[in-house]
């Protein structure tokens, strides 16, 4: 599985040694184990930590305490507001942006909260980059960006476009934008899992299942720390990164968590797929693919020379699916991710 051996301390302390790193959305689930694995290389400059949530940050400085790491910054902000962006990203070298609104039901029911917070602050942070001269900008996307039919995957489709296009705001200037785009984070604040150990300690009559036929693309919160940090090394601007991980049927995971509770199906919620694409059929004419990754190129790339990109080229009607996808998690693999929640938390 290379993909979980592929990060490399020794490259990524390269990346960002003597540098000042920014993440948005910074007290989250990805935001906390990128600080600590960050952390724990020891080679950063600065280490801001954005967030717009008072007491998550209060609870994070009991954790990160900048008396034991001096390196930490706490920075109280909102990727709405501009001009507080523009204040936190001076003689900052690399972002980060992990911050978005994610629940898709609440999307679907507040759309414009989620446009301010997805869309236009993706737009924010790209001109707060600009503006600051910022070296590498690397942002979160999701696989529900890919096809969209809820109000949070097309959003998401949207920062996409307005990182990508980024790059030829920028020219042949200094700051270069990329992104990744990876499936259901185990145990991220949230998710499934998490909800489903609750119900198993309350003792539930059952487990909810909202289709049995449905799959899902998986990927532990370190997994997607390492992840990002190295397409980040590999970024020359204007990528998609897309993670080969496996895929698992929920009836599966329910099953594998509590083999002796029965399943309850309730029926697709809004704005929900039966199953998650990450790489569609007209995104795989620039794709390549490498041993642990795909990685999608621009269509337009005013800004990059001319060199041929890495990997080989996937078939014209490539598609990865997690109904489709070879690697299927087996259930003792699953069982070790949930155990290991807590260590990443």
């Amino acid at each position: 599985m290379t993909l979980l051996n592929s990060f490399q301390a020794d490259d990524i302390r390269d990346r960002l040694a003597g540098k000042s790193v920014l993440v948005t959305g910074g007290t989250g689930s990805f935001g906390k184990q990128f600080v600590r694995t960050v952390l724990g290389l020891d080679c950063v400059k600065r280490l801001i930590v954005l967030s717009r949530d008072e007491q998550k940050h209060f609870d994070m400085m009991r954790e990160f305490d900048d008396r034991k790491y001096p390196a930490i910054r706490y920075f109280l902000g909102d990727v709405r507001d501009l001009e507080r962006l523009q204040m936190a990203f001076r003689n900052v070298d690399i972002v980060v942006h992990a911050a978005a609104q994610k629940h898709v039901p609440l999307a679907e029911y507040n759309p414009t909260e989620c446009l301010r917070t997805n869309v236009w602050g993706a737009e924010n942070v790209v001109r707060a980059a600009l503006d600051n001269g910022v070296e590498t900008v690397m942002a979160l996307s999701t696989d529900k960006a890919v096809n969209p039919v809820n109000l949070y995957g097309a959003s998401k489709l949207a920062a996409e476009k307005v990182f990508i296009a980024a790059n030829n705001l920028s020219g042949q200037g200094q700051t270069r934008f990329g992104a990744v785009r990876y499936g259901n984070v185990v145990g991220s604040r949230g998710s499934v899992v998490p909800f489903f150990r609750n119900l198993i300690r309350q003792n539930a009559d059952a487990l909810p299942i909202t289709d049995d036929r449905m799959t899902r693309f998986w990927i532990t919160l370190q997994q997607g720390v390492n992840f990002v940090l190295s397409s980040m090394c590999m970024m020359k601007g204007g990528e998609i990164f897309i993670p080969k991980i496996p895929s698992m049927k929920m009836t599966d995971l329910a099953h594998a968590m509590a083999p002796d509770m029965p399943i309850k199906i309730v029926g697709i919620r809004p704005g929900e797929k039966l199953h998650e694409v990450m790489v569609n059929e007209e995104e795989a004419r620039t794709t390549r693919e490498l041993a642990d990754r795909y990685v999608i190129h621009p269509m337009l790339s005013y800004w990059a020379g001319g060199d041929q990109p890495e990997g080989e080229p996937v078939p014209e009607d490539f598609r990865y699916a997690s109904n489709t996808n070879t690697w299927w998690l087996p259930e003792p693999e699953l069982l070790g991710m949930i155990s290991r929640l807590d260590m990443d938390l």
